[in-house]
């Protein structure tokens, strides 16, 4: 997967933790980008199985998706945590982190994870 779609996933699950529902109008505001990006965009993760929409827009989950949402935004945490810890301010702890969580392999993110 892409690291946009990669972006979207980990945007959805982050409003899903703080909104009953998440709609695309939800994740343009969040994203900061236009209703077309995000439907172009929602429009891949129903075609690669990670999301539904029913008919109200809602936005949900499926297995593979919410695996895929759940490993970046784990990633994202421990890295910014771990940047921080290593003096980086949490601004540039977390705009890192959002570079570095779709590059890492798993053997080093792991490594990292049981240090930190």
């Amino acid at each position: 997967m892409h690291e946009s779609g990669e972006m979207y996933l980990e945007t959805i699950l982050k409003l899903g933790k703080i909104k009953n529902h998440v709609r695309a109008v939800d994740v343009a505001e969040e994203m900061n980008v236009s209703k077309a990006s995000v439907s172009r965009a929602l429009g891949i993760l129903k075609a690669e199985e990670c999301i539904i929409v029913d008919l109200s827009g809602h936005i949900a989950f499926t297995e593979k998706g919410r695996a895929i949402a759940v490993k970046i935004f784990e990633r994202h945490k421990v890295l910014s945590s771990m940047l921080i810890s290593l003096g980086v301010s949490e601004e540039t702890a977390d705009k890192d982190a959002c570079k570095i969580e779709h590059v890492i392999s798993d053997e080093t993110f792991n490594a990292i994870k049981n240090r930190f």
